[in-house]
């Protein structure tokens, strides 16, 4: 029986990604359904569900995907690392959209995307009826989704960035984000991504990314950092996260009744 909602398929995002059009979005970080359905109805075109620096899991990550069931922001998830199996789990219970952290190869790059397809593309393991058909109700599921997972690669490291050339050619690599924070610390510049050298350094992410036709993004809460980001071509953005939304909101509205 065919499902009654609308076929998730074709997957907006990643066409959005390929054609290198802004896309607008926020991190969250606070594992928590409420907290995501409300940032799902302020109208970012995408958001990062993270699950290597928060404290998310599959279980956790299913709650958040039926809260933005409605929404038109495209769920996108980070798992805490470029592991087949758990990337599996992750295609099996709904999304669409993944952000690999730590790539440091054309081969690491490559595994990821052959993780995220069904054979002969691919290495996905086959599970008939699952939450991302919708338990066997979308149609043309099995012929149509391996053109419609998108994979973004993270770069945050030196050989990362020496590598960027590569693991912009692979096949299936949509997108490449830059790890600020990461590569200020690889630089020798903890906390400090706006050095010179570390500039210098996504600079040729940059380069290298477009050369081979791919987009770039960022996370990047500072909105003049942003802005300049997105001048500079980034495509996708991420402009802040729900826990630094969350804290600097209580901490405003407490000073507001300072004695």
């Amino acid at each position: 029986m065919p499902s009654l909602l609308p076929s998730p398929l074709p997957n907006r995002f990643r066409s959005a990604i390929l054609a290198r059009q802004r896309q607008i979005g926020c991190w969250c970080s606070l594992a928590n359904p409420t907290t995501t359905e409300i940032l799902g109805l302020a109208g970012f075109d995408w958001l990062l569900l993270d699950g290597e620096h928060a404290p998310n899991d599959v279980l956790s990550f299913v709650p958040q995907l039926m809260a933005l069931k409605d929404s038109a922001s495209a769920p996108v998830v980070r798992p805490p690392a470029n592991d087949p199996i758990l990337l599996k789990r992750l295609l099996d219970i709904g999304f669409y959209n993944f952000l690999i952290p730590m790539v440091e190869s054309a081969d690491e790059a490559a595994r990821a995307v052959s993780a995220t397809r069904y054979p002969p593309q691919g290495t996905r393991g086959v599970s008939m009826v699952q939450r991302a058909n919708r338990y066997g109700t979308v149609a043309d599921y099995f012929t149509q989704v391996n053109d419609n997972i998108c994979v973004l690669v993270q770069i945050e490291s030196r050989k990362g960035v020496d590598a960027a050339e590569a693991i912009c050619a692979v096949d299936g690599v949509d997108g490449v984000f830059i790890g600020p924070s990461d590569l200020a610390a690889a630089c020798g510049h903890l906390g400090n991504p706006n050095h010179p050298e570390v500039q210098a350094e996504m600079e040729r992410i940059f380069g290298a990314a477009e050369r081979a036709g791919k987009a770039v993004g960022i996370l990047a809460p500072v909105e003049a950092d942003a802005r300049r980001y997105l001048e500079r071509g980034a495509a996708f953005v991420a402009v802040g996260l729900d826990q630094n939304l969350f804290r600097d909101a209580t901490r405003a509205l407490r000073e507001r009744f300072a004695s």
